[in-house]
């Protein structure tokens, strides 16, 4: 073989290595988003096993968006010189050792703990992976690197909730952490293979984090996520127990409904793409519109509605949301400084206060529905007093 070829043959192996890396990353991004929302398809069967009622198996989504979005946080500003291959290999070995736990949990406070593991590896994951798919892309095809790895994020939506409530409804709960800590230990042993070695680039610190987030047009653009983002997991956390209570949808229903709601959110993904270049504001604006319009419209009507329109409302939903999801990101990465350690890091922060923002409105929905649910109970012992 001549030099020439054998030059020309080399990059296009390093390249072929390069996109099969990003792709596992893409995988990678599957496993953990499923890991994250695997309760939400779940909260009835665990409820019912551990002896709590759904609104407190609910705490284990709210902490783990608590936990993961600090630790999201202190990974993008802190110093970490760690190699990415390991570092990222490590942390999936520890979400498997989270889920495996919750696998076996007894007990509420044990499920909690195994999903406190979860969250710290989450975090400090979700807040690199997309940064590293960028550096190993080549200059010109940053942009399909970043969708390819989060569109593991939307098939998780589109697949993983609905395959896990799947599972949870023929096998039970636990063998559905069961198949997720397979999952993990399979990305891992992909990552272990595929992966390069890739350097640590650092943080950009707390000072110029700090300079960056004194923009006013970030901040709008911050206030407009918070809200939508807030909305949505505060809705979407119980979404499976509140299927349940819908005359007419049976439990092997509520797979299909989640379903219909993630492939909603993946047509969303492609009209975004054709629209929102052209005509972003307009498009976030429609998207919040219909978001508002599909909430209202299950919140009054969902219980007394039936299978049709609760599923036209769902697929709604799941549309809407999805397009904000790129929308607002996409006005995120038009106001912060395009570097890779930067985008990293306000990523990490992005997230951060998104899922702090999710958590506090659950908190604040708990909290009414406790207050609602004693207010109820001190009614009835006044009526059996009086009679």
């Amino acid at each position: 073989m001549s030099k020439v070829a054998l030059i020309q043959t080399e990059p296009s192996k390093a390249s072929i290595r390069s996109w099969l890396a990003i792709i596992v990353l893409g995988i990678a991004m599957f496993t953990v988003v499923a890991t994250e929302f695997a309760p939400i398809g779940l909260l009835s069967s665990i409820a019912s096993d551990l002896g709590r009622s759904p609104a407190t198996v609910g705490l284990i989504v709210t902490a783990y968006a608590l936990i993961g979005a600090g630790s999201a946080l202190l990974s993008a500003v802190l110093p970490n010189r760690f190699p990415r291959k390991p570092l990222l290999i490590g942390l999936m070995l520890v979400l498997a050792a989270a889920n495996g736990l919750a696998m076996i949990a007894h007990s509420f406070p044990v499920l909690m703990l195994a999903r406190v593991i979860g969250a710290l590896s989450h975090g400090v994951f979700w807040a690199m992976v997309a940064a590293l798919a960028t550096q190993m892309a080549p200059p010109n095809r940053t942009g399909l690197a970043t969708s390819i790895v989060f569109g593991g994020m939307s098939i998780a939506n589109v697949l993983g909730v609905p395959l896990l409530n799947l599972i949870g409804q023929t096998w039970g709960w636990r063998l559905a952490f069961g198949f997720l800590v397979a999952a993990c230990m399979l990305t891992a042993l992909l990552m272990a293979i595929v992966l390069p070695q890739i350097k640590a680039e650092g943080s950009v610190g707390f000072a110029t984090l700090a300079s960056v987030l004194r923009s006013g047009k970030l901040w709008r653009v911050y206030t407009v996520a918070i809200f939508t983002v807030a909305a949505h997991f505060g809705a979407f956390t119980y979404i499976e127990p509140f299927l349940r209570n819908i005359p007419g949808i049976a439990p092997a229903m509520i797979a299909a409904l989640l379903f219909g709601f993630g492939a909603a959110g993946l047509l969303g993904n492609v009209l975004t793409g054709a629209l929102i270049d052209r005509f972003m504001k307009p498009v976030i604006a429609v998207s919040l519109l219909l978001m508002c319009v599909s909430l209202i419209g299950l919140g009054t009507l969902g219980l007394s509605s039936g299978v049709g329109p609760v599923l036209a409302l769902l697929v709604v939903w799941g549309a809407a949301i999805s397009v904000l999801f790129i929308g607002n990101g996409m006005l995120f990465m038009n106001i912060v400084p395009v570097t890779t350690v930067t985008i990293s890091a306000l990523q990490g922060v992005e997230v951060g206060r998104l899922q702090l923002a999710g958590t506090f409105i659950v908190i604040i929905a708990l909290v009414i529905n406790n207050l609602t649910q004693r207010r109820g109970k001190m009614q009835v012992n006044i009526q059996n007093d009086h009679s």
